[in-house]
């Protein structure tokens, strides 16, 4: 079940047709998931990869910017896009002692497609959190093969949620957390333009839990908590990394001033307050095709290409759009999951449906018209 399916209207925004970040033409997803539970110490993990357009990213870039609201986590390839703006790779996520191998499977895979007399390098995009306590973290079993099985797997569409991909082991306000995406479409005369999101989540305190702006957190702590015994560490450890698209033809500051954003929709749910949690986000615009490739070996390329850029006038709504996608992503991926026993018999509980609307209409909420 997804929010929508439950009646929960987040917002005021109009989803996609897939209400996801695929909404957004040419962007794709793909999941590997690698799941073994007979071994003592089980594994539970996998990578999530976003193809901003349809090819090698290198060879129509997008304009990008990024965001820390905490730096407690890690993601490479971001100071490039600080510097240059452009995002020429695809986008990798997973657990955050994997991090290593996914950018080194792009480069690979990247390799493989260039001449051998190519001049050029890459820098791939790779973001984490953390799934220790219901994966076998330091076993590092992610291989060059889950990212080269993401990358194929990676279609338009509707977007597998939950504990799948990165997502497969993650813990998201004392439940069971992963993968979620949504999206809004503006009205034609904000644009039309097509904003949206995908989060790992992997963060949060359960009594901090807030939806449609409804503390049902309070209304669940009687359910069984991972964080119950404090060897298995503390309710809100964890991150939470996110990434939003857009086809309005933004500039890479804007794009920058859009993944801020991200922190609104983590903030409405609940979330955003933790030392422990890395909260890093990335957003890109597909919105200009004609960039150059980055292939430092191309000769005669134009000094000067031709843009387009939204007027800050107009860029409000693209804002309320992101912090809308990310919010209801966030509630997407906790319903989306089931219930896990990790190590030394925790158990992560699964937030079914029938359970959260219970807990809203103690809370006082009633469905919109």
């Amino acid at each position: 079940m997804r929010a929508r399916q439950l009646g929960i209207t987040l917002g005021h925004g109009t989803p996609g047709p897939f209400n996801a970040i695929t909404d957004v033409p040419g962007v794709r997803v793909g999941h590997s998931t690698l799941i073994d539970e007979q071994r003592s110490a089980p594994i539970r993990t996998g990578v999530t990869l976003i193809e901003p357009r349809a090819g090698a990213a290198r060879q129509q870039p997008c304009f990008a910017g990024c965001h820390v609201l905490n730096g407690n986590g890690d993601a490479t390839g971001l100071e490039w896009i600080r510097e240059a703006g452009l995002l020429t790779t695809p986008i990798a996520i997973t657990n955050t002692h994997s991090v290593g191998v996914v950018r080194d499977a792009l480069i690979a895979a990247e390799r493989e497609r260039l001449p051998d007399d190519t001049v050029y390098w890459c820098m791939p995009v790779v973001m984490e959190t953390y799934d220790g306590l219901l994966n076998d973290i330091w076993g590092q079993h992610v291989t060059p093969a889950q990212v080269r099985q993401a990358q194929e797997a990676a279609i338009s569409g509707p977007v597998q949620e939950g504990p799948v991909g990165g997502g497969t082991g993650m813990i998201c306000h004392e439940f069971k957390g992963g993968i979620g995406t949504a999206s809004r479409r503006l009205e034609d005369g904000q644009g039309g333009w097509t904003v949206g999101a995908l989060v790992q989540a992997n963060h949060g305190q359960r009594r901090e839990l807030r939806v449609d702006g409804y503390p049902v957190g309070r209304q669940l702590g009687h359910l069984p908590s991972p964080f119950a015994e404090p060897v298995t560490g503390t309710p809100g450890m964890g991150s939470i990394v996110v990434v939003i698209a857009t086809d309005a033809p933004l500039l890479p500051h804007q794009c920058q001033r859009l993944a801020q954003r991200a922190s609104i929709g983590i903030a409405r749910t609940g979330g955003g307050t933790e030392d422990s949690s890395g909260d890093i986000f990335l957003a890109f615009s597909t919105g200009n095709q004609n960039l150059p490739p980055a292939d430092y070996a191309r000769k005669g390329l134009e000094q000067c290409t031709e843009l387009r850029m939204l007027n800050n006038d107009h860029i409000s709504a693209l804002f309320m759009a992101a912090a809308e996608a990310v919010e209801e992503a966030i509630v997407n991926a906790l319903l989306a999951g089931r219930t896990m026993q990790g190590k030394g018999g925790v158990v992560v509980p699964a937030l079914d449906g029938d359970t959260l609307l219970t807990a809203l209409h103690e809370a006082g909420w009633k469905p919109r018209d």
